[in-house]
């Protein structure tokens, strides 16, 4: 069982926890919008880390989601420092952020579902008349 739950996928999870809380809680900049951390990937040798980020609310332009990464990517030392002091690693990975479009794309087939769904319903009723 401990071989399906690799050492770095449990350091991934644990990164994502504090970093969520970290972004959260610590960074003061008004500039960032509403960040969720939804993945970590972390490289086998704990050298880096790919942070997988969504922006919720109105900012999910491009121009914004830029901005919002810009930012992260200024804080990424303080966030690792931080990341140092909470969690008990020899070495803490360099963070690179990255936009997870997911999210985005999982609202977008959700909508075209209910839509088709919809619009065989408006078919089926009319074939009964």
């Amino acid at each position: 069982m401990a071989k399906d739950y690799s050492r770095t996928q449990r350091i991934g999870d644990q990164m994502q926890r504090e970093l969520s809380f970290l972004i959260q809680r610590e960074i003061k900049d008004p500039r960032l919008g509403m960040i969720t951390v939804t993945a970590v990937e972390v490289a086998r040798d704990l050298s880096h880390a790919k942070v997988f980020i969504t922006v919720m609310g109105k900012e999910d332009s491009a121009d914004e989601i830029e901005r919002n990464l810009e930012i992260l990517h200024e804080a990424a030392g303080f966030l690792r420092m931080q990341l140092g002091k909470s969690m008990k690693l020899r070495s803490v990975p360099q963070l690179h952020f990255s936009y997870d479009a997911s999210v985005r794309r999982g609202v977008e087939l959700s909508a075209l579902i209910e839509r088709a769904v919809a619009e065989d319903r408006l078919h089926t009723g009319k074939g009964e008349e």
